[in-house]
Parts: C-alpha cells; structure tokens; sequence
C-alpha cells in the first residue's frame, strides 16, 4: 500500500548552485530508485532561516511531493541524516486535505506565474 508524502528539506547554504542542484538530484533519484513516484518538486531558494542551525542562518529549501511505500521513509530519512549537507530535513504523511490543499497551492502559483 502507497501513501502520499511531502519531504522538505534545507541544505547548507555553503554550497553552490551546481553542489545543491546534485544534492537534490541524488535524493530525487533515491526517491524514485525506491520505487516512488514523484508528483511535484519545488526549488524555493536560498532562504533566511528562523533561528541559526550549524551556525548559518540561511540554507537552500526544497520541497519533493511523492507517493511511496512507508518502508522507504526510514531509508530516505537515515541518507538525509547521513549527508552532511543536509542541516534539516521533514517528511510528513499527506492525507486527502492535504493533497487537496496542495493541488490548489501549485494551481494557484501558476496562474499568477
């Protein structure tokens, strides 16, 4: 049984756009080599972060919306701790409201793109 999930993650922001963009691709590849499909993926930027983490307080945000088998959480979330350009990462469950909500969101945003 697949479930929906939403993972964001934030990495360091001492990387350089070709370093965060070859980190995305390596956890989108896990994702997907994992026998995920992957419905959306967001690059929000180099953003402020609220409070400093590792002394930085900025970091690189994206955002993987996939369907998956709940056995592969636990691996992707042991690599993003493994990795140590990752500072935080947060996967979270998505139910009907919130896949509903979502759709919405990203139809929203291309309308005013």
């Amino acid at each position: 049984m697949t479930n929906r999930y939403e993972t964001v993650f934030i990495l360091t922001p001492v990387l350089s756009e070709d370093q965060a963009k070859e980190t995305v691709k390596k956890f989108t590849a896990y994702i997907s080599n994992g026998g995920a499909k992957i419905h959306h993926e967001e690059n929000w930027g180099l953003k402020k972060l609220a409070y400093p983490i590792q002394k930085k307080s900025t970091g690189f945000y994206y955002l993987v919306e996939f369907e998956a088998e709940p056995t592969l959480i636990a691996t992707l979330e042991t690599e993003f701790i493994r990795d140590e350009r990752v500072m935080r990462f947060l996967t979270v469950r998505m139910d009907k409201d919130h896949v509903a909500f979502a759709e919405k969101r990203r139809n929203k945003s291309k309308k005013t793109a």
